[in-house]
């Protein structure tokens, strides 16, 4: 699928990500996923899109979007819009899927082989673009949730599908063991 001499770049839509992992029971760990891209190939960029809420105090995400931005990932992101539906429920809007496009659509001259994680059928036509400019592309998600987070147009599109699952035990973060809420009872 991968040629040691290609130009690659990463292009991580880091919410449907973050789902597709929580959806097979694991976390991404970032540092193991951008050295495996790096071992397959000439790894230029690695972008990772997200939308953040400015008026919270406190993002559970930050740490990792500085976590990221010191180590090699170029971050893009954007304010999240609240609203209230007419349900009257609090929703979070934060869609990406344009300023991924429109870098991957930049990069294209410069790269032989994008790798897209996501499974959002929205980026189909994206695909299709960047194939028309020849260059490859291979879309990491999974089809072993249920139901599955790729869009089935989307994974008829790409050049390679990586199915999200076998890539576990290489950039799969190994699980906590729990903390214990207290020490244990001393025996006398």
């Amino acid at each position: 699928m991968f040629y040691k001499d290609e130009r690659l770049a990463l292009f991580i839509d880091g919410a449907n990500l973050f789902a597709a992992g929580k959806a097979l029971g694991f976390d991404i760990d970032y540092k193991l996923l951008r050295q495996e891209f790096m071992r397959r190939g000439k790894l230029l960029r690695a972008f990772y899109y997200t939308a953040l809420l400015e008026n919270d105090e406190y993002s559970p995400i930050r740490p990792l979007i500085d976590w990221l931005q010191y180590n090699g990932y170029t971050m893009v992101t954007k304010p999240a819009k609240e609203y209230t539906d007419s349900t009257g429920r609090r929703k979070i809007k934060g869609n990406m899927d344009i300023e991924l496009a429109v870098n991957a659509m930049e990069l294209a001259h410069r790269i032989d082989h994008a790798v897209l994680f996501s499974g959002d059928g929205d980026f189909r036509s994206l695909v299709e673009a960047l194939q028309r400019q020849g260059v490859r592309v291979s879309v990491v998600s999974t089809i072993r949730s249920h139901p599955p987070m790729i869009a089935d147009d989307l994974r008829r599109q790409a050049d390679n599908f990586i199915e999200l699952e076998e890539l576990r035990d290489v950039i799969g973060r190994p699980p906590r063991e729990p903390r214990p809420d207290r020490a244990p009872d001393s025996l006398e």
